[in-house]
């Protein structure tokens, strides 16, 4: 059993043709059956489908021999045959009533297929730095480096070693206070110089230490890359010529583009033997960019395919690298000389002097850091094909340069019988759109506005009225038309700032999914939101029923006929709606109200409080500020965190321990991230031990477990070995 990096679970067997049988009867007796409403016909389909259960066991059972396409369920019995140990946990993967998916997705990560694939392998190589990594990688899927912090112990240089050049008289001295390259990397995962000793154990939960002569830290980083291509920078005062690379004009650090480690096959030194040292660098894990870091390897950081690029103008050739200076733009205090281009790679800035002064706008590469796959971004996002749907993508190069004018061509087209009630608008590019959106849909129509694949548009809805709303509306036409009739909007892989979205009219139904309806409507430069008491959306008299999936989003404002209609069903699954502070509404109806909706809560974190007619479920979720229903008796809350004070339905393990987060302001790297040193009722308090809330799936726990335990049996015995989170 060898590790592969490609290993993946099998794709499920694609059923048999169900008339397999029948096929094979004279055509007489076809003719005949037919005639009698064809009984046999349904006969040999029910034969035909227990056959293909026995042939699919059969299949699968073979399967089952080999780690590459074994069930996960299986995983642990093929390691027991080689001394594979378990992993903490994996007694959850057989239990029940776990959501669609997460049986799956918890099995990968309390057992994963790679770590039981290269236990023989990992076992030959026990004790080396790079397998650390590996095990980081194969078991919690997280960069890492290992660093044995023994040798960085200071201890006292015997004299007949002074002068000789051993590699032990460079280790032993302290810190170069005339080294400004490593005073910056001191304490981090990368520092070379040595400390005075700490007694702390490195693998101690309270406050680790390491610095001993047995130590040994393995450093992790959980936030991933990702990547945005070609977006407008922002442009915060013109006169002085001052940008920053997010478009929304907050601070946001620069994160390198991990490429791949070394092979796995360079020959390794054990602990304690001379070098010592880890395979990864700086270059192969997520690291923030610092000005340090930047400044002495610019040209491994600057240009495109790397970390960031900065082009002018609409010009595809990027700044040159020779006009570029590293400065701290803290206050924009620094100005740069004529023709230069000052970057702040850790607040994310940049200043243009004089003669380098763009005039058509800014565009910038780079890559910055978060936790999820959630909201909109570049990321691989899973879409069914849509053949029976017509695109009208809009783009530079494509036939439509602005969303409107691909909207109009396919209502014109839709109402000219050329194309069906599917309609596709893609976004194929990471630009941005200021016009104001208006869809006003007919029955039966399906409008679908989204990013393509590798893409997050933004749009920007700025304030073109002085006497109506500028939100992004989406109306109904039509109020009597059958339910089945209503129309349907999705909007995919967008981020949209400067106002909310509207919807009136008799809607069936609005998706958001993979986006972002920026908190607040827009960032000031340290994440504050701009207009943090504004809506997100707003259900204008509606019948639709609101989906989020996968989005980020601020407060939802319900107003409806509380006599004449039924309430409005919401569904928030693995999202976050912030409401921007505890205390402000996340869910209500104007003045406080309740809203005139059912709220179905799943893996979401709630930042402020819920008014609303009723709760149908609320499962591994978390809410700050208090849940007040108007109808106890509807629906039940489980696993989720509710603060004291709150009206709920029943409960069934809903602790009101208050949540502590790394951060609750959108924009910031660790944005509706649980702090480590939380409640541990909430961090491991889901239905299947995971954290609860919108991170839930990624099962952060159970792969923080599942290293230690690795961590502990393949490193040397005497040695005090520890995980530090960079991130």
């Amino acid at each position: 059993m060898s590790p592969d990096p490609q290993l993946e679970t099998p794709a499920p067997v694609v059923p048999r043709e169900p008339d397999g049988l029948a096929d094979l009867l004279p055509r007489w007796h076809r003719l005949r059956d037919a005639e009698e409403g064809e009984p046999l016909r349904a006969l040999l389909a029910v034969i035909v489908e227990q056959i293909d259960r026995v042939r699919d066991g059969v299949q699968q059972g073979y399967e089952d021999l080999f780690v590459e396409t074994a069930a996960p369920w299986v995983l642990p019995y093929l390691g027991d045959l080689v001394g594979y140990r378990t992993l903490p946990g994996y007694e959850r993967v057989l239990t029940t009533g776990l959501h669609e998916g997460g049986r799956a997705a918890l099995a990968e990560a309390v057992a994963p297929r790679r770590d039981v694939a290269a236990t023989v392998a990992s076992r030959r190589r026990k004790g080396t730095l790079h397998l650390l990594e590996e095990l980081s990688e194969q078991v919690a899927n997280w960069p890492a480096r290992a660093v044995e912090l023994s040798r960085q112990v200071a201890h006292t240089q015997p004299v007949k070693l002074h002068g000789t050049g051993t590699h032990r008289g460079e280790r032993g001295r302290l810190t170069d206070l005339r080294d400004g390259a490593e005073l910056a990397l001191g304490g981090g995962p990368f520092a070379n110089s040595a400390r005075t000793v700490d007694v702390r154990r490195a693998e101690s939960r309270h406050r680790q230490g390491g610095w001993t002569p047995a130590g040994v830290a393995l450093f992790v980083w959980r936030l991933k890359a990702y990547s945005l291509t070609r977006s407008p920078a922002y442009c915060i005062d013109r006169a002085r010529n001052l940008y920053t690379f997010s478009i929304l004009g907050n601070d946001t650090p620069l994160v390198t583009k991990p490429f791949p480690e070394p092979s796995p096959t360079l020959p390794h030194s054990r602990l304690r033997s001379s070098g010592g040292t880890s395979i990864a660098t700086v270059d192969n894990v997520p690291a923030f960019v610092t000005r340090r870091l930047l400044h002495d390897r610019l040209l491994d950081y600057y240009g495109p395919g790397k970390s960031f690029v900065i082009r002018r103008d609409g010009e595809d050739n990027p700044v040159p690298p020779s006009d570029i200076v590293v400065a701290d733009l803290s206050d924009w205090r620094y100005r740069p000389k004529r023709g230069q281009v000052a970057v702040d790679p850790e607040l994310g800035r940049i200043a243009f002097g004089s003669r380098s002064a763009p005039r058509h706008g800014v565009w910038v590469d780079y890559h910055y850091a978060f936790a999820a796959d959630m909201g909109g971004g570049e990321y691989e996002r899973d879409r069914e094909p849509r053949p029976d749907a017509e695109f009208y993508r809009v783009g530079p190069g494509r036939p439509y340069r602005q969303i409107m004018d691909a909207y109009r061509a396919w209502q014109h087209d839709r109402r000219a019988g050329r194309t069906g009630p599917d309609g596709i608008i893609e976004i194929t590019h990471s630009g941005a759109y200021q016009e104001q959106l208006d869809f006003d849909l007919d029955p039966g129509d399906r409008l679908e506005l989204r990013a393509a694949q590798g893409t997050r548009p933004v749009i920007r809805l700025l304030d073109w009225y002085s006497n109506r709303p500028d939100a992004l509306n989406i109306r109904a036409v039509s109020e009597d038309c059958a339910p089945h009739e209503r129309p349907r909007v999705v909007l995919d892989g967008l981020l949209v700032a400067g106002r909310g979205i509207n919807v009136t009219g008799a809607m069936g139904a609005v998706v958001v999914r993979h986006s972002t309806l920026v908190p607040g409507w827009s960032l000031e430069p340290e994440c504050d939101p701009h207009s943090p008491e504004e809506p997100s959306i707003v259900l204008d008299r509606t019948t639709g029923c609101l989906q989020i999936e996968h989005s980020i989003l601020g407060t939802i404002e319900v107003m409806g006929d509380e006599v004449g209609e039924d309430p409005l069903d919401i569904h928030i699954r693995d999202s976050v709606l912030d409401a921007t502070a505890d205390g402000r509404e996340a869910l209500s109806a104007p003045d406080c109200r309740h809203a005139h909706a059912v709220l179905h809560l799943h893996r979401t974190t709630v930042v402020g409080e819920i008014h609303t007619h009723a709760v149908r479920i609320a499962e591994n979720s978390v809410l700050t500020g208090r849940l007040h229903v108007a109808r106890r008796g509807i629906g039940c809350l489980r696993y989720s965190s509710v603060p004291t004070g709150s009206r709920t339905p029943r409960r069934h393990r809903c602790p009101d321990t208050k949540p502590l987060f790394t951060s609750q302001r959108y924009g910031t790297p660790w944005y509706g991230l649980l702090a480590d040193r939380g409640p541990e009722e909430i961090r491991r308090g889901a239905d299947d031990g995971a954290e609860m809330g919108a991170f839930h799936d990624l099962y952060r726990p159970q792969r923080e477990d599942g290293l230690r335990a690795r961590l502990a049996e393949y490193t040397p015995a005497g040695t005090d070995a520890g995980i530090f989170f960079v991130t």
